[in-house]
Parts: structure tokens; C-alpha cells; sequence
């Protein structure tokens, strides 16, 4: 006689195909995310963090506030983010610009957690890691508003 209990599937099938497919995929289909979209996040993560100024290099910055001056357009919410996403995994580098006398690390710690978190809850791809490039210091009223000659006077 055959047990019936031992043929039957688990309750929590889903569940066991969502752990063992990371979610991205069923028997129903599969889902792929772009680059863009984990760039996107992990630079809105990366700014929701105090003591971030910015990302970017000091070029994608200077184009960045050309851009916004241009009616209609936007700054990249990815600019300063590379990212690279496999089938299930991905990796994130970030060049930040920071706040003067903000703790460089505890800032990337804070920033590297956010990312993570946010990228994992909101894609379901496991971020294996978050390279952090802080590429400059931000000094409060050195924002270049302000133009100065050579010598450093307001003009």
C-alpha cells in the first residue's frame, strides 16, 4: 500500500520555488532586471543617506548641472553608479562625493547597508557587493555659486 502522505506536495511549494529560484523565476515564466533599474536604485539608496553630497566624478557633476538647467531635462538618478546584474546576483559601484567631517566609514557603512537593503528587497537579486569610490570632500560654501578669479577673490 502506498503512503498517501508521501506523494503529496508541500503546502509551501511556492515558498520552496521562490528560495530555490531567488523569485526571478517560476514555472510560469522569468523575470529579468536591467542594469538601469538596480543603478537607479542603489543611487536613490545612496542618497537617502546623510553626509552624501553627491555622486558622481567632478565632470559627471559639471554636465549634471548643465543638464538641469535645461528645461524638461533631469538629472540621472544613476550618475556615480556602475552596476553589474547577472541571473541572480549583482554588484554596485558607487563614487560619492561627501559632506566635510562626516566619517568616511561609517558613511560607506551606512551607505553600503542602505544599498544593499534596498536593492535586495526591491529586485530580490542578492547584491554580493558595493564598491565605494569617495572621490571628493564638499566644503559648506563651496558649492560654486559663487564665481572666483584665479587668485580665489569674489567676483
Amino acid at each position: 500500500m502506498t503512503n498517501p502522505a508521501a506523494t503529496k506536495t508541500p503546502a509551501h511549494s511556492t515558498e520552496v520555488e521562490k528560495t530555490v529560484a531567488g523569485g526571478l523565476a517560476s514555472p510560469q515564466g522569468s523575470t529579468t532586471i536591467a542594469d538601469t533599474v538596480v543603478a537607479k536604485v542603489a543611487g536613490l539608496a545612496t542618497r537617502e543617506v546623510s553626509g552624501v553630497h553627491a555622486l558622481g566624478g567632478g565632470a559627471a557633476r559639471a554636465f549634471s548641472a548643465i543638464r538641469e538647467r535645461i528645461p524638461g531635462a533631469s538629472a540621472s538618478v544613476a550618475q556615480g553608479v556602475s552596476v553589474e546584474v547577472g541571473e541572480r546576483q549583482a554588484a554596485v559601484d558607487l563614487q560619492i562625493l561627501v559632506e566635510y567631517g562626516v566619517s568616511i566609514a561609517d558613511l560607506a557603512r551606512a551607505v553600503r547597508k542602505n544599498v544593499i537593503t534596498a536593492v535586495e528587497q526591491i529586485t530580490d537579486l542578492q547584491v554580493v557587493e558595493v564598491n565605494i569610490n569617495v572621490s571628493d570632500v564638499h566644503i559648506p560654501g563651496d558649492d560654486g555659486d559663487d564665481t572666483q578669479d584665479v587668485t580665489g577673490r569674489l567676483q
